[in-house]
């Protein structure tokens, strides 16, 4: 029977046409709508939208605010992923060994990764609750004294940061588990003959060989860092004096609690356009480094 290409795409396509549809219908049709009501000044039960080009954008890059987000959300990612993937790493050796309960261990870590963030938010509310929380007794039981962790602004956005160390510590966990796992034992065996300690190991073997793990884990870490929101909703609401206003809280402000709905488009097109040129700098940077096991 002679070969029907044809055929063959057609069946492709059809396998391929229940998530098309649903990416068109969820996601590219937001996005490009988004877009184009981005050039409109639109608040909702204030009449149509009237089409104002480019006055959107403009406005935007004049606000302090607007850069007051910006730098919420660098403090935010700079402050959360490096400590939280060198804790991870760390935990993650701890737990590539074989220990008794060690599966219970896994679970415990990875159990905060799939609570709900809203949830998670509440019971770290109340730690950081400045008269009854546990983050105060703990201080005051070592001797020092009490801080308004989500009332000052000094200490409200650190308050933020170890809880977003702490949520995505479990994930980290998990995947460099997966990494370490990945590494030939051989490896190991033929450094030990040789004389290796441990610090060499993980230097020379280890750490490089996890090189693509680390820039999995980079890059997803700076995307969902850039699109924080709930934890700062729920603890926060963007205060005090906006010191925790990042930018996805700020473009909710915006499109809806003022219902500036051309002027919120504006905001997740340039954080859009953030997200897509940080991880293309991180892919030209990083990306040609990382060696990846044949």
């Amino acid at each position: 029977m002679k070969p029907r290409p044809w055929r063959d795409a057609v069946q492709g396509l059809a396998f391929l046409l229940p998530s098309l549809v649903i990416l068109s219908l969820f996601t590219y049709y937001p996005v490009l709508n988004a877009a184009w009501l981005s050039l409109f000044r639109w608040r909702i039960m204030r009449g149509e939208p009237s089409f104002i080009g480019l006055a959107n954008y403009g406005t935007l890059f004049e606000s302090a605010d607007f850069w007051q987000a910006i730098g919420n959300t660098i403090v935010f990612t700079v402050g959360s992923i490096p400590p939280g993937m060198a804790l991870a790493l760390f935990v993650a050796l701890l737990l590539n060994r074989p220990l008794r309960g060690l599966p219970l261990f896994r679970a415990a870590f990875f159990i905060p990764t799939i609570t709900s963030l809203v949830a998670v938010s509440v019971v770290w509310q109340w730690i950081y609750h400045p008269d009854v929380g546990l983050a105060n007794a703990v201080l005051n039981a070592l001797g020092l004294e009490s801080v308004r962790w989500l009332n000052e602004p000094r200490s409200a956005m650190p308050a933020l940061i170890i809880l977003g160390i702490w949520r995505g510590l479990g994930y980290n966990v998990i995947i460099y588990l997966a990494g370490l796992q990945d590494i030939p034992a051989h490896l190991y065996e033929a450094a030990r003959i040789d004389g290796a300690n441990r610090w060499q190991l993980l230097r020379y073997i280890t750490w490089p060989l996890l090189a693509p793990t680390s820039f999995f884990i980079l890059i997803i870490a700076v995307i969902n860092s850039f699109q924080s929101f709930t934890q700062v909703h729920v603890m926060t609401q963007g205060g005090p004096v906006g010191s925790t206003t990042v930018i996805v809280y700020y473009l909710y402000q915006q499109a809806f609690q003022q219902f500036n709905m051309g002027y919120g488009s504006a905001i997740a097109m340039v954080l859009f356009a953030i997200i897509l040129v940080l991880t293309v700098i991180q892919f030209r940077l990083l990306g040609g480094k990382v060696q990846y096991q044949v």
